[in-house]
């Protein structure tokens, strides 16, 4: 009877755990949208705002994933090296980015309008941003990975069907075939957009 028990409590902990953890995707962006829109409004300093807005981009945006996916075909030429590196130099490029774009915000409103599965591994979620004075409503496609349904993430936003990482992969092929496609150069062309 104890280990009945005892396994009935160990698998209740195990549900209520996972259930935790598993998200429905459309759940996921709200909750994202939420936490990141009291961020933007508080009164805590930029730079606070920045580090808050970057941990919730590492949790939930498979970074390393769209970084593979923007440096195209020259993935398959790199070294070991050149990947350590590249993922450290897109990591930081792309928190940068994501953070500097959202902060200029100070309390987005997003909605979400619908949720579509297109297969196993990927599920679109429709969202719009609430038209303001200064803007017009915006149309946001998030394209969430869910081959782990514990662990879905981020791998694109379309913007007014503009995908964000399709343009982030045509720019570094762009400065990868002006310059002899010397890996170099893309590393450079990072790590002043990182400093600066």
């Amino acid at each position: 009877m104890i280990k009945i028990k005892t396994f009935f409590y160990f698998f209740l902990v195990i549900f209520i755990i996972n259930s935790s953890y598993a998200k429905e995707p459309g759940t996921l962006i709200t909750e994202i949208v939420n936490e990141a829109s009291k961020i933007l409004s508080s009164s805590d300093p930029v730079e606070s705002k920045i580090i808050k807005l970057n941990n919730i981009a590492e949790t939930n945006v498979d970074i390393a994933g769209i970084g593979m996916y923007t440096l195209g075909k020259y993935r398959k030429n790199l070294t070991e090296s050149e990947k350590i590196k590249y993922n450290k130099l897109f990591t930081s490029y792309f928190l940068k980015n994501f953070s500097s774009r959202l902060v200029d915000y100070s309390d987005p409103k997003i909605y979400v309008v619908s949720e579509k599965k297109i297969n196993d591994k990927y599920t679109i979620v429709s969202t719009v941003l609430e038209e303001t004075s200064k803007n017009p409503e915006i149309k946001i496609d998030w394209r969430i990975y869910t081959k782990n349904p514990e662990r879905p993430l981020i791998r694109d936003l379309i913007v007014e069907g503009l995908s964000l990482a399709r343009t982030q992969k045509e720019e570094f092929k762009s400065i990868l075939q002006n310059n002899n496609n010397d890996i170099s150069y893309l590393f450079k062309s990072l790590e002043e957009f990182i400093i600066k």
